[in-house]
């Protein structure tokens, strides 16, 4: 497996309808940041970079059940190492100007983070 020993760090958050287009904001804010902060190779390296977007539905196994009105995003970054993640963090701290808007949403909406290896 690709990415198999790395480390991943997931960043879940449920948006409630006035709170999803803050999310669109900071989810393109922190997209373009990344992009050009973090490093390619290294014990450092970001090696992927995905944010998902779908509506929450009342039964998350069917897609055709009512929607709940909310909104789901997925963030997954996974990283050559933990060095890697403790860097994301760092930098987020140190320069990235969404980083106060984040904690802000965070404490407004439901939302989840994990750092976890990857075994798969």
């Amino acid at each position: 497996m690709k990415y198999h020993d790395k480390i991943q760090l997931t960043f879940i958050m449920i948006a409630p309808p006035d709170q999803a287009e803050e999310g669109d904001r900071l989810f393109r804010s922190h997209g373009s940041w990344m992009a050009a902060t973090h490093h390619r190779s290294g014990e450092k390296a970001l090696l992927s970079y995905n944010v998902s977007k779908a509506p929450e539905f009342s039964d998350p196994t069917d897609f055709d059940s009512a929607p709940t009105g909310n909104t789901c995003f997925v963030l997954s970054e996974i990283y050559e190492s933990k060095a890697g993640v403790l860097d994301h963090f760092k930098q987020a701290d140190e320069n990235w100007g969404g980083r106060p808007s984040v904690s802000q949403v965070v404490g407004e909406v439901q939302s989840h983070i994990c750092a976890c290896s990857v075994h798969r």
